[in-house]
C-alpha cells in the first residue's frame, strides 16, 4: 500500500557481494551472498503523478509520468531501473526527492538492484521480502532486457545482520549461516567497471539452457550425463553450474565449523571454475586473485558479480589491510515513513 500523499519517506537497499555460487540462481542451483553495511537511500516526499529524483552519485534528474509504459527508454540510463519498478508495482502515486549512494558503481556490488528495492519500498510495496525481490527483479527484465536472477534482489531484501544467506533457488528457500567471528570479507576492485548489459551474460545463460535441455536441471546433473554432451561449450557451463553448487553446500559446511582455510580454497576454486569453464573472468580479475591469495592472511578470493570486470571478494584473517571495503553483513532493505 503506497504512503500517503504528503508523506515523507526514506528507504534504505543495501548492497550485496556474493561469496560463492555465481550463474547458478537462473539456473535453480545455489549461492551464497550476504547483504553489506553500504547501501542506497531515497528520501523522498509521496505525492502527484510524476516520480522525481536527483541523484547525489550520477548526473542527470529523472522527471517520469505515471503510469509508466515504456521503462526501456526512459533517459538518464538509471531512471529505467526506477521506471521498470513502478511499471511492475503499476504506481498511481509519485513522489519527489534525492537518490544518495554509498555503493561503488560498476562494481559488482548491486547497485542497480539496491536501487529497485529502494524504490519499491519507497512507493509502498509492502510484501514479503520474497515477493519484494520477485517484483524487482521481473522490474529489471522490464527496464533493461537482462535475463537476471533473483540472487540480488533476495539478498538485498531478505539479508540478516551477522550472517550470509543460503539460498537454493529451486524452492527459494533462504538460510542464515552466522559467519565466523575470525572472518573478514574484503572486496577489492579490479579496475574494470563492470556492465552486464551488452556483455555475454545472455549467452552464458542460453548455453546452460541449451545444456539443461539436453540432460535435465544442471545442479542435479550428474558428472557422466555432463561429459556426454557433444557441444565443449555446454559441457563447460554445466559443468561450472554443478561444481559451483556443491561448492556452496560445502561453503556453508566450512562456515558453521569455522574452517576459514577450506572456505577460502573454495572460493578460489569457484574462481578458477569462473575463469576457465564459465569465462566471464578477465586478465585483471585472474591477476588481482592471484594477487590477493598470495598475501600470507588470505584464505581465498573469487570474482563477485557475474564477472566482466568489478570486483574481487576476498576472505582474510582479522589484522590485514586489503585495498579496498571491508564489507559486513547487514540486515536487509528497510522503510521509514515520517508520522
Amino acid at each position: 500500500m503506497a504512503p500517503r500523499p504528503g508523506v515523507r519517506v526514506r528507504s534504505i537497499a543495501p548492497g550485496r557481494v556474493n561469496l560463492i555460487g555465481d550463474h547458478t540462481d537462473y539456473m535453480g542451483g545455489r549461492a551464497m551472498p550476504m547483504a553489506v553495511q553500504m547501501a542506497t537511500t531515497i528520501t523522498a516526499t509521496i505525492g502527484g503523478d510524476r516520480i522525481e529524483l536527483i541523484s547525489a552519485q550520477v548526473p542527470g534528474a529523472l522527471g517520469l509520468d505515471l503510469p509508466v509504459t515504456a521503462a526501456a527508454e526512459v533517459e538518464p540510463p538509471w531512471g529505467r531501473y526506477v521506471a521498470g519498478v513502478a511499471a511492475e508495482l503499476a504506481a498511481e502515486v509519485g513522489m519527489v526527492g534525492t537518490i544518495e549512494s554509498d555503493l561503488p558503481l560498476g562494481s559488482g556490488l548491486s547497485s542497480s538492484a539496491s536501487l529497485e528495492v529502494a524504490v519499491a519500498l519507497a512507493l509502498g510495496d509492502d510484501g514479503s521480502p520474497h515477493e519484494v525481490a520477485r517484483r524487482c527483479q521481473l522490474a529489471e527484465h522490464r527496464a533493461t532486457g537482462m535475463p537476471c536472477g533473483i540472487m540480488d534482489q533476495l539478498a538485498i531484501a531478505a539479508g540478516v545482520q551477522g550472517h550470509a544467506l543460503l539460498m537454493d533457488f529451486e524452492t527459494l528457500d533462504v538460510e542464515p549461516v552466522a559467519l565466523p567471528d575470525r572472518a573478514r570479507f574484503w572486496v577489492v576492485h579490479s579496475g574494470q567497471e563492470r556492465r552486464l548489459v551488452g556483455s555475454a551474460y545472455a549467452q552464458r545463460r542460453a548455453e546452460c539452457e541449451q545444456a539443461a535441455a539436453t540432460i535435465g536441471p544442471l545442479p542435479h546433473a550428474s558428472p557422466e550425463a555432463i561429459e556426454r554432451l557433444t557441444d565443449p561449450t555446454e559441457r563447460a557451463r554445466a559443468r561450472h553450474v554443478r561444481t559451483e553448487c556443491d561448492r556452496v553446500t560445502a561453503f556453508a559446511d566450512a562456515l558453521r565449523s569455522g574452517d576459514l582455510v577450506a572456505a577460502g580454497a573454495l572460493m578460489t576454486a569457484s574462481h578458477a571454475s569462473l575463469r576457465d569453464d564459465f569465462e566471464v573472468s578477465t586478465t585483471r580479475l585472474d591477476e588481482l586473485v592471484a594477487q590477493l591469495c598470495g598475501r600470507k592472511g588470505v584464505h581465498g578470493a573469487r570474482l563477485t558479480g557475474a564477472g566482466f570486470g568489478g570486483c574481487v571478494v576476498a576472505l582474510a584473517e582479522p589484522g590485514i589491510e586489503l585495498a579496498g571495503w571491508q564489507v559486513h553483513a547487514s540486515d536487509g532493505a528497510r522503510v521509514e515513513i515520517d508520522p
